[in-house]
């Protein structure tokens, strides 16, 4: 999926001669806030800073900027009235007295400051100057906050860089030191922030794979994967080799997120309508048919003959990586529809995986996962929002399905399609309710008391629990999981191929099907389904991006790893034809990517030209 670009940056460099500034401008420690005057937080945390400030002295430079409540003109005006304070020692002299001198802010604040600034005093000319300049300096500060991705108050950036913590002095402590803690967990929410992380922690994976199997590290590694782990319960035993482990039950939880990724877009996202749907789904489908048929083609019989899914699927990761990291010379539009088509090329190659490369199939055990799946629809007919019950009966229906001869990883995709999504929550009801519970336990001064009670801190976790859904939050905790962890041990495990003469020979016909059906019959079957979706009348193409990005985007689809790699080694159960299937697949994708990029670039250019000349 596209994850999200937001400001993490101070977007402007603070500046001692024009922001409102305590400490010294050499101090190692610079601490900027964006805050309101009428935000209570920022209030609370306006203690914080007092006790951040007397911890580190001189070791820090604090700078306060305004970003009023945008729904408060009292915040507005008072972040002007401060703004109008003659000099450094009167702005701070009103700014901690608008914070502090009462619970919220009122107007006879403003009354008050306004007299201790001694505005009733000055020239009336030079107040209307005063007023206008002191509103362009608020407008100044609110367009940076903008430009650095606030979106609350108060939000803090240490050394220019967005602070997400919690704001008590001793994280807050933590974080301007620079702890080793807090410098890891730094550097990996920056990492996971940028768009093309997933793939690019892939591509390293898929090549280190390569040459530890080219390595005399090779045959070891080997032997480890094959090794027998399980677990033995009296005269019972449950075993499989490392890779199997691998391939059967971590990639368990990657299906689960495919699936709970495409529940999310088929309820609410993307695919939810008609209008936004028919373009990437016949996309898909286009993409899925073209390159079984060529493969077909090259291949119709013979012991290879049922490898025709092989080429089928676009590896996500790789291709919205690519596209991401072009950057603005993509429309987002395009974005938008090749993930939407991934998503659905997902769907078709789940169903493929499901129907045409399992096992001798076992009717007792495929049974017993019907039963195991009617009790998680059961759970989710009665509005059970635990994530418990579901997680417990996901481990028994994969054993199930795994005993079955079905592929143990359909049972990712049945668990996430029975975990319940439910009606949106009343935010502003549990957050007054959130409210209350706090300020009820907010007992200052009494003795013998700790922090919150048991009974509040239970009531705060069902409300949290009730904002976000079981789907939901499984998304958020596995995606990640999924993504940065799982899929490179998946390539890590699986992408190895040792490059010899033996493999090239013979298997001529086997790669020249792969490869032809990735990155000639994916763009082919993307754009051709599209043209007949779009002259059928059926879907819209949109004005955004032109008729050459979209064969761009069909390129970038050839790029076939994570499914692909998966499907070949059901496939090709000879270890030959495997490390053949994954050469034709590194090749393909290698070539679907240059093309794809070099075919999104010079057509991006020449639309930048053609605006240009129109607008001349």
């Amino acid at each position: 999926m596209i994850q999200a670009e937001i400001a993490n940056r101070l977007d402007r460099p603070v500046d001692d001669a024009f922001d409102h500034v305590l400490g010294p401008p050499g101090a190692e420690i610079t601490l900027v806030e964006y805050g309101s005057y009428a935000c209570p937080y920022c209030r609370a945390a306006n203690e914080e800073i007092g006790r951040v400030r007397d911890h580190f002295g001189a070791r820090v430079r604090y700078v306060f900027r305004h970003r009023p409540i945008a729904s408060s003109d009292l915040a507005l005006r008072a972040a002007e009235l401060a703004e109008r304070a003659a000099d450094a020692d009167s702005f701070w002299d009103a700014h901690v007295k608008l914070m502090t001198r009462s619970a919220t802010l009122t107007e006879d604040d403003l009354i008050a400051v306004a007299d201790d600034l001694g505005l009733a005093t000055r020239d009336p000319r030079s107040s209307a100057t005063e007023a206008a300049g002191a509103r362009a300096r608020v407008d100044a500060d609110i367009e940076s906050a903008r430009a650095s991705g606030v979106r609350l108050t108060p939000t803090f950036f240490i050394n220019g860089r967005r602070y997400d913590g919690p704001w008590d002095e001793s994280s807050l402590s933590d974080a301007m030191l620079g702890r080793l803690g807090h410098r890891v967990h730094s550097a990996a929410v920056d990492f996971a922030s940028w768009g093309p992380s997933a793939g690019i922690l892939l591509l390293l994976a898929t090549v280190f794979a390569v040459i530890l199997s080219n390595s005399r590290l090779g045959p070891a590694f080997d032997q480890f994967l094959h090794q027998n782990v399980g677990v033995l319960i009296g005269a019972a035993s449950f075993e499989m080799s490392v890779l199997h482990w691998i391939n059967d039950g971590l990639l368990t939880i990657f299906f689960l997120v495919v699936g709970l990724e495409i529940k999310r877009e088929m309820t609410v996202g993307r695919l939810a309508s008609r209008s936004t749907a028919a373009l990437p789904i016949a996309a898909a489908i286009g993409g899925m048919v073209a390159p079984a048929l060529i493969y077909a083609f090259i291949i119709p019989s013979g012991p290879w003959a049922h490898g025709w899914g092989v080429p089928m699927a676009t590896d996500t990761a790789f291709a919205v990586a690519l596209i991401v990291m072009m950057g603005r010379r993509v429309p987002v539009e395009l974005r938008i529809f090749l993930t939407a088509a991934a998503i659905v090329d997902d769907i078709g190659s789940i169903a493929v995986v499901a129907l045409f490369y399992s096992g001798e199939l076992r009717p007792e055990y495929m049974a017993a996962a019907a039963a195991i799946t009617l009790c998680l629809w059961g759970l989710s007919r009665s509005h059970v929002y635990r994530v418990t019950p579901y997680v417990l009966l996901g481990i028994a229906l994969w054993a199930c399905v795994h005993a079955s001869g079905l592929h143990a990883t359909m049972a990712g995709v049945i668990l996430a399609l029975a975990i319940p999504t439910r009606p949106p929550a009343n935010l502003r009801a549990l957050t007054l309710q959130a409210d209350t519970i706090i300020a009820a336990e907010a007992h200052q001064g009494e003795a013998l008391r700790h922090g919150p009670s048991l009974p509040a801190l239970r009531a705060l976790d069902a409300i949290h629990e009730r904002i976000e859904s079981p789907a939901d939050r499984l998304l958020r905790h596995a995606g990640a999981r999924s993504s940065y962890a799982i899929l490179p041990i998946f390539a890590l495990a699986n992408a190895g191929v040792e490059i010899t003469t033996d493999i090239w020979s013979g298997h001529e016909s086997l790669m020249l099907a792969i490869a032809a059906g990735l990155f000639i019959g994916k763009p082919i079957g993307i754009v051709t389904a599209c043209a007949l979706a779009v002259g059928l009348g059926i879907a819209i193409k949109p004005d955004a991006y032109s008729w050459v990005q979209l064969i761009g985007a069909g390129a970038l689809a050839g790029i076939g790893f994570t499914m692909s790699l998966f499907i070949a080694g059901q496939a090709f159960p000879e270890a030959t034809d495997f490390a053949a299937a994954k050469i034709a697949v590194f090749v393909a994708s290698i070539l679907s990517a240059i093309i794809g990029a070099l075919i999104l670039s010079v057509a991006t250019n020449r639309a930048t030209r053609n605006s240009a000349g129109d607008s001349s």
